[in-house]
């Protein structure tokens, strides 16, 4: 049974089992039993702080924007998609149902599709991923001939800049270290993340069976793409060195496997701050890190891909075109000193 975070269970008196979800302190009963679809629909719309309301009670006109969106939430596109999509997904949509979701489907218009992505230029990443979303549903119901025309066609998104996640610093690396001592579940972590490249879903997947003759391989959850890396001296002794059960080398505190990227997540950002880290430093910059070290030693782009798993050489030469950057100045740098 696939294991749902913030969730638990407990018995009735009547010796019925129940199950509650639980986060910041707000208790929601959830319907049936977790591998119902009543309780995944339950389940997300709490996750997502969007009331559950049974299907059976909602009455919906056809030809609606709540008809249609509801048609695609039911399609094998979305149903396919893999949870944590579909938890960002459904989220939007479900907030535009509630906004508009009586409105005529025929009505939408690309003025009125970029009138509601402007609404949300105060944040500029909500905007874009509501166009993206809205694109995808409309992209799909012209494929269907549930509507004639796609109105986010030509919609402007919002501009924005962001250099992502923080990268770790050495410095940063070095004090994790110094506070999280080789034998424990939180270094073997930070290690695993830098030495193997993986992201958060993948990392915490890792056990003895994905490694034979000291390479460790395991196919990456977000592209599917198969990683083969080399064990190396200082992870192999952190490996050694931590006690572990099981399938897989990182648990929780109390010996349970990590149910969710989500989770992990929320596990290490703890473990930076017990180091006395900013809040900046996450999982996900352990790997930008590795990355830029590995740039910045003369890694190719193709080398990069291959142990990070990436299938196009884009986000890899977002490394190998800033270490050249550098290498470059220090060259023109010398150069210049020599003949002035």
């Amino acid at each position: 049974m696939k294991r749902f975070p913030y969730t638990y269970s407990q018995f009735t008196r009547h010796g019925r089992k129940v199950w509650y979800f639980r986060k910041s302190g707000k208790c929601i009963r959830l319907p049936n039993h977790p591998d119902t679809p009543e309780f995944k629909d339950a389940y997300i719309e709490s996750l997502t702080g969007t009331p559950f309301v049974k299907k059976e009670t909602v009455i919906m006109s056809k030809g609606t924007l709540e008809w249609l969106l509801c048609q695609y939430l039911q399609s094998p596109p979305f149903t396919s998609l893999k949870e944590n999509t579909k938890i960002n997904r459904k989220s939007i949509l479900n907030r535009l149902m509630e906004e508009s979701g009586k409105v005529q489907v025929s009505r939408i218009t690309k003025q009125a599709v970029q009138k509601a992505v402007d609404k949300r230029s105060d944040k500029p990443a909500v905007a874009n991923a509501f166009l993206s979303t809205m694109a995808v549903v409309f992209k799909w119901a012209v494929s269907r001939g549930l509507v004639k025309s796609n109105p986010t066609s030509g919609v402007s998104r919002q501009p924005w800049k962001t250099k992502g996640f923080h990268t770790w610093t050495i410095e940063q690396i070095e004090q994790f270290r110094k506070y999280h001592p080789i034998g424990t579940k939180a270094r073997l972590a930070l290690e695993m993340m830098l030495f193997l490249g993986l992201r958060r879903s993948d990392v915490m997947r890792v056990g003895i069976q994905h490694i034979k003759d000291e390479i460790m391989s395991i196919q990456t959850q977000k592209t599917g793409v198969y990683v083969h890396i080399p064990i190396a001296p200082a992870l192999r002794e952190c490996i050694n060195a931590t006690p572990y059960s099981g399938e897989v080398f990182l648990t929780t505190s109390h010996g349970m496997v990590f149910s969710h990227a989500l989770t992990f997540g929320i596990w290490f950002k703890n473990q930076c701050k017990k180091a006395g880290l900013p809040d900046e430093c996450r999982s996900h910059g352990l790997r930008k890190a590795g990355a830029t070290i590995l740039a910045n030693a003369g890694a190719s782009s193709y080398e990069l891909m291959a142990m990070y798993g990436w299938s196009k050489s884009t986000m890899a030469e977002v490394y190998t075109k800033d270490a050249d950057r550098k290498k470059l100045a220090f060259a023109t740098v010398n150069l210049l000193s020599k003949n002035i």
